[in-house]
C-alpha cells in the first residue's frame, strides 16, 4: 500500500510538472489526461477509418486524451452541439462551417479530415457529360451546398444549371438512381458513389473539383472558439492522435477496415474496404502532412462558396480556421 501511495504522489507531481511546462495559454504538447467527446458528421463509414484505428490502437490515450466517439442522430446538429457544450469536438462539413459563420456562430476548424471535395453528381450510364442533365430530373437533398455542387458541375461543363429539373430526394440518392426516378443526383462519391458503382456498373461520377470548383477539405475537425481557448491541449492531443490513426489507415488499410467493422458490426467489410480504397488518396492529397489546413487552399474555396450562393458574404478564412494548430506535434511545430 505504501508503494502504491508513493507511485500515486509521484504521478501527481509529474502531471503537475507537465502542466507547468505547458506555459500560459496551454499551447504546448502537454498530456492533458482528459476525456473528450467527438461527434461524427454521419453514420460511421470508411472516411472515419483513421478515427477507429486510433481508438483501437490506443493512440488517443497515448497522447493524453480519452476520446468517446459518438454517431449523430438524424436531427443532430454538430455546430449546435459544440456551442451548447454537448460535444467537445465534431467532424463538420466545410459548407456548414461557412453557414455557421454567416449566422454569427463562433466555431473554428482545426484539422482537415480529407483534403478534397467529396461531393459529386452521380448520373445514369446514358448521361455522357454533366451538361446532358439539362431538361432531366436530378435529385438533391435540399441543402444549399447541393445546389451549389450541381450548379458548379453543370456550369463547369458549359451547361445551363437553370435548365436542370431539380427534385428533392433527401438522402436517398442511391435509391432514387437505382429506381431510375432521376437521371442524376448529388451524392458523396466516397460512400454513395461506391455503392452505386457496385450495384449499377457504368454509373457516371462527376466530381465537383473536376468541373471548376477548387479543391477544398470537405470534412473538418471543429470546435467552439471557447473550447479551443480553454482546452487547447486537448485539441492538440486529439489532432496528434487522429493524425497517427489516419497515417496508419493509409499505410495499413486492412487493419483500419478491421478496426471500423469490428466497432460497427452492421458495416459490410467488402463495401467498407472498397470505400476506403476510394477515399484514401483524399486523406492527404496535395497536403504537406495529414490534417493540414492550408490558407492557399481555403482562400479559393471561400470565393467559390460565395460565388455559388452557399453564403452571401465570403467566409473569413482567418477567423474560421486555426491553420497553425493542424500541425500539432510535428517537428517544425513551434508549440511542440
Amino acid at each position: 500500500m505504501f508503494r502504491r501511495l508513493v507511485m500515486t504522489v509521484s504521478l501527481v507531481v509529474a502531471v503537475g510538472l507537465l502542466a507547468g511546462c505547458a506555459g500560459s495559454g496551454g499551447s504546448s504538447d502537454s498530456r492533458p489526461e482528459q476525456d473528450a467527446d467527438l461527434l461524427l458528421d454521419f453514420a460511421p463509414n470508411a472516411v472515419h477509418a483513421g478515427i477507429y484505428l486510433a481508438l483501437e490502437r490506443g493512440y488517443d490515450e497515448a497522447e493524453g486524451v480519452d476520446l468517446d466517439v459518438e454517431t449523430p442522430g438524424q436531427s443532430t446538429d454538430g455546430i449546435k452541439a459544440l456551442l451548447s457544450g454537448q460535444e467537445d469536438l465534431a467532424i463538420v462539413d466545410i459548407h456548414d462551417l461557412a453557414i455557421a459563420q454567416s449566422k454569427g456562430k463562433d466555431v473554428v476548424g482545426v484539422m482537415a479530415i480529407v483534403q478534397t471535395p467529396l461531393a459529386a453528381v452521380m448520373a445514369q450510364p446514358d448521361v455522357a457529360r454533366p451538361r446532358d442533365l439539362e431538361g432531366r430530373k436530378v435529385g438533391v437533398t435540399g441543402l444549399p451546398s447541393d445546389d451549389a455542387v450541381l450548379d458548379s458541375v453543370v456550369k463547369g461543363d458549359g451547361g445551363d444549371p437553370s435548365k436542370v429539373d431539380r427534385v428533392t430526394v433527401g438522402f436517398n440518392a442511391v435509391q432514387a438512381l437505382l429506381s431510375k426516378k432521376v437521371s442524376g443526383a448529388t451524392a458523396f462519391w466516397n460512400a454513395e458513389g461506391v455503392a452505386l458503382k457496385q450495384k449499377r456498373p457504368g454509373i457516371k461520377q462527376f466530381q465537383v473539383d473536376d468541373y471548376g470548383a477548387p479543391s477544398y477539405p470537405e470534412l473538418v475537425l471543429t470546435v467552439s472558439r471557447e473550447y479551443l481557448e480553454t482546452e487547447r491541449p486537448v485539441v492538440r492531443a486529439t489532432i496528434r492522435a487522429l493524425r497517427r490513426g489516419y497515417e496508419g489507415a493509409m499505410n495499413d488499410p486492412e487493419s483500419a477496415v478491421s478496426a471500423l467493422t469490428d466497432a460497427e458490426r452492421s458495416l459490410n467489410r467488402t463495401l467498407t474496404a472498397a470505400e476506403l480504397d476510394a477515399v484514401s488518396p483524399s486523406f492527404k492529397a496535395g497536403a504537406a502532412f495529414y490534417g493540414q489546413l492550408d490558407p492557399a487552399t481555403l482562400g479559393p474555396w471561400a470565393t467559390w462558396e460565395q460565388r455559388f450562393g452557399i453564403v452571401k458574404e465570403k467566409p473569413d478564412v482567418a477567423k474560421l480556421f486555426d491553420t497553425s494548430i493542424s500541425g500539432a506535434g510535428l517537428k517544425d511545430d513551434p508549440n511542440a
